[in-house]
């Protein structure tokens, strides 16, 4: 991974992008529309949630169902190869959670220095 050409750069360049992780997150709960992550995922952007659904889907993490319905639906869920990022990501959650005290508290101390 560290060698410019190791093709998992590029995997993990994807996973670590935030929207990515988040977007993730929100399916892990099951299926949903554009409209529901969009409003789970505040502050996130049409076009980057639109970006991100399609790198994903390119990436073989979620599909992309449309439904032939008046008027159209489409729902985006996770593959079982999306499903395998549930668990690490929910770590890193956690971590996030558990240590932002710290993180803001360290932040506040180099900015004083």
């Amino acid at each position: 991974m560290l060698s410019r050409t190791c093709p998992s750069r590029t995997s993990l360049a994807r996973i670590a992008n935030k929207w990515t992780a988040m977007v993730i997150t929100v399916l892990a709960d099951g299926p949903r529309r554009f409209g529901d992550l969009r409003t789970a995922l505040d502050g996130i952007s049409g076009k980057v949630l639109t970006e991100t659904l399609r790198d994903l889907e390119r990436d073989g993490m979620l599909v992309r169902t449309a439904y032939a319905e008046i008027p159209p639906r489409v729902e985006y869920e996770l593959t079982p190869l999306g499903r395998t990022l549930i668990e690490p990501l929910a770590v890193l959650v956690r971590w996030a959670e558990q240590h932002i005290p710290d993180v803001l508290a360290a932040r506040d101390a180099y900015d004083d220095r």
